[in-house]
């Protein structure tokens, strides 16, 4: 008999942690090895349980998955993660791939698509869904935005004015402006709010 896949779920919501481990009590070659509510559980736990395959979500308190993907893998390169979230955005795909996720997962694909990832990931092979990885395609050539530039758009997203930013950041009003119009550019947006839309969409900037 060969032994079963021990996963270790992560996941700061309960009620999507105890799904998962309905889903994988019911097959022959899966063991849920345990649970982490947080990226820094998350480490902790890998340490502890050397899960063969870990399911992450990106948007946690504390430390985030991408951090936790990142630090685990630091530790364990051979650490084999499937990232687990609700935003299909070609940024925050390539993100979490460039931290060492063998996986990628949107939680709305979950009751199709769980079990075969898993098992892929486990085989060593890679798993991004194809809407996403044409997105990745048609954007890889993309200028990113900096962080600077990513500060700008999250208080241009909050509704706020460019004195306001200007003002928050230190900066001048012909700043934020010159920010704005490199934003835009970036994204191939008409105006603020559809490179707000963008980003949102890309998974820039967190919805």
């Amino acid at each position: 008999m060969t032994a079963p896949i021990r996963v270790l779920t992560v996941d700061d919501h309960p009620l999507l942690r105890e799904g998962i481990a309905a889903v994988l009590h019911g097959q022959d070659d899966m063991t849920l090895a345990g649970e982490a509510a947080n990226g820094i559980d998350a480490v902790a736990q890998y340490r502890a349980l050397r899960p063969d395959v870990t399911l992450m979500d990106v948007q946690m308190p504390g430390m985030g998955g991408i951090e936790a993907i990142a630090a685990i893998r630091a530790e364990f390169p051979d650490a084999r993660i499937i990232v687990l979230t609700t935003y299909e955005g070609d940024v925050l795909a390539s993100r979490a791939i460039r931290a060492g996720a063998a996986g990628y997962l949107l939680k709305g694909m979950l009751r199709k698509e769980l079990l075969e990832t898993i098992r892929a990931v486990h085989a060593g092979r890679r798993h991004i869904p194809e809407a996403i990885a044409v997105e990745l395609a048609q954007h890889h050539a993309d200028d990113v935005l900096t962080a600077r530039e990513v500060d700008v758009l999250q208080r241009v997203a909050a509704g706020q004015a460019n004195k306001i930013v200007a003002d928050g950041l230190a900066i001048s009003e012909e700043t934020v402006k010159s920010h704005m119009k490199s934003i835009m550019a970036k994204l191939a947006a008409n105006d603020r709010t559809h490179a707000v839309t963008i980003a949102l969409r890309r998974g820039i900037l967190p919805s």
